[in-house]
């Protein structure tokens, strides 16, 4: 079974995500800041991030995506964002994003993004 952290500061874009991926076999878990996400991540070693990039606290999206894959077995990141510029995303892509999705997006872009990193995995 695949395993999915879910990292937004948001309770109702969470609840959007989960729900969008219940109807999938995958072992999800959750997290609200950076902090809590890098913690997370070391105990629960998924295998792909759903990391928002603007978050509370000391650590944003990018700097959470550049500690994980440097300190885990490199799993797969997608970087959630309302920054849709072409900055934003090259920021993310050196951050080690592996996609980058433009909130609001739909349940369906989430899922092809997914479903795109299984088959790059």
């Amino acid at each position: 079974m695949k395993k999915i952290l879910i990292v937004e500061d948001h309770a109702d874009i969470r609840r959007l995500i989960r729900m969008t991926l219940e109807f999938d076999n995958y072992e999800i878990r959750e997290a609200v800041d950076g902090d809590s996400a890098l913690a997370m991540a070391q105990e629960f070693e998924p295998d792909l991030l759903l990391l928002d990039v603007m978050m509370p606290g000391g650590l944003n999206g990018l700097d959470v995506c550049s500690m994980v894959k440097l300190q885990y077995k490199a799993p797969r990141v997608v970087l959630l964002s309302a920054r849709g510029r072409s900055e934003d995303f090259e920021a993310g892509m050196q951050a080690g994003a592996d996609a980058y999705l433009v909130k609001p997006f739909s349940p369906l872009a989430l899922i092809e993004t997914i479903n795109a990193q299984w088959e790059a995995a």
